[in-house]
């Protein structure tokens, strides 16, 4: 046996947990074009009568989002949810302070529910309320507004506006980010962990079937991480559903081995959110188990905003500029996929999940106004993983030669999981984080009754910069692996070097 070689075992003995469908939601906030000249552009070519671009619609449908949290982000801290309803023409508009940027709210809370609808049954309304310039009182009403069937002021100003049926949305973010000092009304954990208790047990009053996300951690860098959950959950555990996780990556001072053992920091974030909040759990004697709410992930070039803030004419308030628009490369889609494979891997206590963001912003889906739409690299490891990734998680343990970083120190190259669906048909999905060399795999099919391989697709490339573009939209796409193979309970493949695969058994 090669120790050249990685390997693992499956068992259907042994798993995680059930993947939750909104494990692959999405996450629409008013910044730079996700909406304006994203989903929303009147008078494309491919606009329907409301606007909404129908080659964009067709993209998130083959992408397979559920869950999409609106309208932010850092937007929802300034957001007067009054100027997003009613006829668009009356409608103000405001500056937005988050992106510095001016919003005409021409496209609403309405548009939103109804694009979501257009989406398909299976993208379910994420709604943030704003707790950073405002509190209670605004959230009840835009609850009521949305939510009561009739019979009150706001349900019937819904009506009024069009919208005879109430929205529907179980799921709610108590505000965005508020641990952090950028955030417009940014408060301590005692501060917000009172607001959120409050307007939690408000909501509650209203309808006792919401669920509810409390603010988590920026991300794991943060000077006051794990000390906000636990402050903030002391005072709302028994109130909320969720507390939420965030975490973007990018290669640092040209360090990308570390960049592709990404996962490994999103991992110990996840476990130690959840050895944190049972800690409080703990504490408080209570048997319930709050689930995480990663609610936004990706790849972003941070230090590339950074650098063009820093430059930007602050007295200029533009419409829907070109903001956080990162073209990504095979080498962003290997690390993006292993992310995939991070919240696969913990998916009994993370049970919802927003790529952020869908559209034009560090997004899997391009536009260009006017003109066409596309999928970025990052597209097609999501689109698999939500195609395949639903079912049971097997326990995946692996045995992968190493590799050294400078940020993790020593570091499996494999990074796998699995799934089984309903009907007994088993999906791997692995990175092999090596540049340079193949990866051989060996797994070990215990109690399974699998005997074939339908497919195994990898996403890689001889030029790992390579990238999907207006001018060259289809350069990246998965393509058929050959050799792969099952026999007498073993599955052997050769992974390609810096490659997203996903392996198929039935």
């Amino acid at each position: 046996m090669s120790k050249n070689t990685a390997r693992f075992t499956l068992d259907p003995a042994f798993t995680v947990g059930r993947v939750s469908p909104r494990l692959f939601g999405s996450f629409v906030e008013h910044l730079g074009r996700c909406v304006y000249t994203g989903i929303h552009e009147p008078g494309h070519p491919a606009a329907d009568a409301e606007g909404i671009r129908t080659d964009v619609l067709d993209l998130v449908r083959e992408l397979g989002v559920t869950a999409i949290r609106y309208p932010g982000g850092n937007f929802v801290s300034g957001y007067k949810w009054e100027d997003s309803v009613g006829p668009v023409e009356d409608r103000p508009r405001r500056l937005d302070l988050a992106w510095h940027s001016t919003e005409t709210n021409r496209f609403g809370l309405s548009e939103y529910i109804a694009f979501l609808k257009k989406v398909g049954p299976q993208a379910e309304p994420m709604m943030a309320v704003n707790l950073g310039t405002r509190g209670v009182a605004e959230a009840l009403e835009l609850q009521e507004y949305a939510n009561h069937p009739s019979g009150t002021a706001l349900s019937d100003l819904r009506a009024a506006h069009g919208d005879k049926d109430p929205f529907g949305i179980r799921l709610w973010c108590l505000g965005n980010e508020m641990d952090g000092p950028w955030q417009t009304g940014h408060k301590t954990a005692e501060e917000y962990g009172r607001l959120a208790a409050e307007t939690a047990r408000a909501m509650r009053q209203q309808d006792p079937g919401v669920e509810l996300v409390a603010c988590g951690s920026s991300s794991q860098a943060m000077p006051t991480f794990a000390e906000w959950e636990a402050t903030v959950l002391k005072e709302t555990y028994d109130l909320v559903d969720y507390i939420s996780l965030h975490a973007y990556y990018e290669p640092v001072d040209g360090d990308v081995d570390s960049f592709l053992a990404s996962a490994v920091d999103m991992e110990s974030f996840i476990e130690n959110v959840i050895a944190t909040a049972d800690h409080v759990g703990a504490r408080l004697k209570s048997k319930k188990k709050i689930n995480l709410s990663f609610d936004e992930w990706n790849v972003w070039y941070i230090s590339k905003w950074v650098e063009f803030s820093d430059t930007r004419e602050h007295s200029d308030w533009p419409e829907a500029p070109r903001l956080l628009e990162d073209n990504y490369s095979v080498t962003d889609a290997v690390v993006f996929g292993s992310l995939l494979i991070a919240l696969l891997r913990h998916a009994d206590r993370v049970t919802v999940a927003c790529l952020a963001q869908l559209v034009n912003v560090i997004a899997p889906i391009m536009t260009e106004p006017g003109g066409p739409a596309w999928r970025q690299t990052t597209f097609f490891p999501f689109a698999q993983a939500s195609r395949y990734g639903r079912g049971e998680v097997l326990d995946v343990r692996v045995d992968s030669p190493t590799y050294e970083t400078e940020k993790y120190g020593e570091t499996d190259l494999l990074h796998a999981t699995a799934v089984r669906a309903d009907d007994g048909t088993v999906t791997v999905f692995a990175v092999n984080r090596s540049r340079t060399g193949t990866l051989p795999l060996e797994v070990a099919l215990n109690g399974l009754e699998l005997t074939t391989v339908t497919e195994h697709t990898a996403l890689a490339d001889a030029d790992p910069d390579a990238r999907n573009t207006l001018t060259d939209p289809e350069r990246v796409t998965p393509h058929p692996v050959e050799g792969t193979a099952l026999a007498d309970g073993t599955l052997t493949a050769v992974l390609e070097p810096l490659s997203w695969n996903v392996i198929r058994l039935a």
